[in-house]
């Protein structure tokens, strides 16, 4: 071989690694920035169109600034508030306005001390900016380091205080949660290859591509072209190192393979690139196409997920076709070490693979039964599955000091006092809107707004703005609330009756909004996502019935997780309910991750039956693929199990269902359930395909 073609052969793959290293590098102080342009207030997400939305604009007209409550609280030890007590907490409630001034928190006037009618708490309200951001929960922090008041407990609590508790669960996204994924990873990869070398190359290609990944999402938040929360900041990090680590051990494991066939290194990897890049563009192009389905969300936060995974699907599989088979040529069969696959070596799939997919060609019609049956039983526990909202006072594990505080606030107050929903409704109806939302259940009184207006308003009668008015209606139940969200339902019904021109706003109104949205949006995107999916089988494998049997075993698997999820979320984790986004996003990466593990399988099965025929075929490739498969399997469902470690349930629940799905799809599915079915339908599982009619090539020997 030339000298230059052998310098040539080293520079290449080198100046690859070396120009990630070089733009990683730079943009490393970007990707831990995109925090800061993070957006986590729900109402900000909602479509224009919804209710809430409307009033919130409307209520701009009325001169007032929006706010977020804060409310301090004190409950006393012993059932009653003597005279000093309750002087000593107006003390501490200006203690709290200087803290909240000091950092431009306020937003109006503070109330005085309220004590409560039983003489057992005392409260004041703060007006907090609702655009404090990161900000919130360090000045949170510094009210509840106040002195204590002797005999009492003190809390901080309402809207405010319990956005700021959850947003506090995120604090742990750039550091423990990601600690935590690469971590099990590592693990995992270490007892995979039993090399301390090849671990190392294949999490420092996940690493490259979650820094550049993160980096430009970064850019295009700050740019205003996504939307960028907490929650789907988590999610993308860890969809990235999961993506990433598969690709990667899918060209590992094809290059270790190639290897034993080829003397020269670079033709090794010729060939493996050669044989991976189509099954790895297929499944990141599945993915990608499956979460940009979310832009088809009314809600800002799902609609904002599906372009920044996008984004990390598509540098997860860049890194695994460039950077990680530049850094392999390099090392070569060094990578391997201890166990360096050799030239002429045989090739060992795995006996224990090679036995499996021997008893499922002798009994298909045995596991096809037997998989798909415990499927469809665990599928008839998803009408079970409770995706009613999960109230702000209960969405950290454990709970929160604003949770508890929103319970003694119950017990002493009315307790939506604090942040009332808002009717704006025509003038000349006001007084009978008013009584009909009077005359509602869960409606303790309503009452005219009137200050902010020009001189002679606040006599008495409602501040009128270009022919609107505004209500405020305290409701009896915590303004997170299932109940307060039930009873904006009928607040919407009864005032609507009177004027269908009135509308009902608040932040009971938003999270009412916010649940309603969600769930048209999983009307909506769960049948475009198994659409998108199929279409892009069909013309990867050249047929229907592939793409069909694919996509129904995956959505069985999918109502299966779902439904051993609603069982395990109420009877063992005792949670108090789900979020629909949790369904959608949940149902979106597991079918859209779960057709992966096939994708890996049926492109083998294709390329043995070209030869051997699909029944022989899938065998062939269940006993190759299935120890690299199981080891994506384990590798993804153990990142996003990372997302336990952060307190929220809502990332809990998510890590759950998608961790389980990946597990179930991977160890059931495509190991007994789609061979068998495959052995079951013979050369028909590739119609209209040429392949439909047997094999095209002649069986060697």
């Amino acid at each position: 071989m030339p000298r230059r073609t052998r310098i040539l052969r080293w520079l290449i793959p080198a100046l690859v690694a070396i120009a990630w290293l070089a733009i990683a590098g730079p943009l490393g102080s970007f990707s831990g920035k995109l925090g800061e342009v993070s957006e986590n207030d729900s109402a900000a997400f909602l479509p224009d169109s919804a209710e809430s939305t409307q009033v919130t604009e409307l209520q701009r007209q009325f001169q007032t600034e929006r706010s977020l409550p804060v409310i301090l609280l004190w409950e006393s030890d012993d059932g009653t508030l003597d005279e000093a007590a309750v002087a000593e907490a107006q003390q501490r409630v200006d203690e709290a306005v200087a803290i909240a001034a000091d950092a431009g928190a306020l937003k109006g006037e503070p109330s005085p001390v309220i004590p409560s009618e039983d003489g057992v708490a005392v409260q004041a309200v703060l007006p907090f900016d609702p655009d404090l951001g990161d900000a919130l929960p360090g000045i949170v922090g510094e009210l509840r380091d106040l002195p204590a008041i002797e005999g009492t407990t003190q809390y901080v609590t309402g809207p405010g205080a319990l956005f700021s508790d959850f947003a506090a669960g995120f604090e742990g996204i750039d550091g423990l949660l990601l600690l935590a994924a690469f971590g099990v990873v590592l693990l995992i990869l270490l007892v995979v290859y039993r090399s301390p070398l090849l671990p190392l190359l294949v999490i420092g290609t996940a690493a490259m591509a979650l820094v550049v990944s993160l980096a430009v999402a970064y850019f295009l938040a700050k740019q205003g072209w996504i939307d960028v929360n907490g929650q789907s900041q988590g999610i993308a990090s860890i969809l990235v190192v999961g993506a990433a680590t598969d690709y990667g051990l899918l060209l590992v494991a094809r290059y270790r393979e190639e290897l034993r066939r080829e003397e020269s290194k670079y033709t090794a990897m010729r060939v493996a690139l050669k044989q991976s890049w189509e099954p790895i563009l297929a499944s990141g192009g599945t993915v990608i196409l499956g979460v940009l389905c979310l832009l088809f969300s009314d809600l800002g936060s799902n609609h904002g997920l599906g372009p920044i995974s996008a984004v990390c699907i598509a540098f997860a599989m860049l890194a695994a076709l460039t950077f990680l088979p530049a850094l392999l040529v390099l090392f070569g069969r060094a990578a391997f070490w201890p166990f360096r696959p050799e030239h002429g070596e045989e090739h060992a799939s795995g006996r224990g693979w090679e036995r499996i997919a021997s008893s499922v060609g002798r009994r298909p019609g045995r596991y096809l039964l037997g998989s798909a049956g415990a499927l469809v039983v665990l599928a008839l526990f998803l009408p079970t599955f409770d995706s009613g909202g999960i109230p702000l006072s209960e969405g950290v594990r454990g709970g929160s000091e604003s949770g508890r505080g929103q319970e003694v606030l119950a017990r002493h107050y009315e307790a939506g006092a604090a942040s009332p929903a808002v009717i704006i409704t025509p003038a000349d109806d006001w007084p009978a809107v008013a009584d009909a939302a009077a005359g509602t259940d869960g409606v303790a009184g309503v009452e005219p707004f009137t200050g902010g207006g020009p001189p002679g308003a606040g006599d008495g009668e409602p501040l009128e703005v270009d022919g609107l008015v505004r209500l405020e209606a305290t409701l009896t139940d915590a303004p997170d609330s299932e109940a307060a969200q039930r009873t904006v339902e009928q607040l919407r019904t009864a005032v609507g009756d009177v004027d269908p021109d009135a509308l009902v706003g608040g932040t009971s109104a938003q999270d009412l909004d916010t649940q309603d949205t969600a769930a048209r949006d999983l009307l909506v995107i769960v049948p475009l996502v198994l659409l998108v999916i199929t279409v892009v089988l069909a013309l990867l494998l050249r047929a229907v019935v592939a793409p069909l049997l694919l996509v129904g075993t995956v959505a069985l698997s999918t109502a299966a997780t779902v439904g051993v999820a609603a069982l395990v979320f109420e009877h063992l984790f005792d949670f108090p309910g789900s979020d629909p986004q949790v369904l959608l996003i949940g149902f979106v990466f597991l079918v859209a991750l779960g057709i992966d593990y096939n994708i890996f399988l049926m492109t083998r099965a294709r390329e043995e039956s070209v030869r051997h025929g699909a029944r022989d075929g899938v065998l062939r490739a269940l006993a190759v693929t299935g120890g690299v498969i199981t080891s994506a399997g384990l590798v993804l469902a153990a990142t996003f199990g990372a997302l336990t470690v952060l307190p929220l349930v809502i990332l809990i629940q998510l890590g759950f269902l998608v961790g389980f799905g990946v597990l179930l799809d991977t160890l059931v599915v495509r190991t007994l359930l789609v061979p068998a079915a495959v052995h079951l339908i013979g050369d028909r599982v590739w119609w209209p395909g040429t392949l439909a009619k047997g094999p095209t090539a002649p069986r060697p020997g």
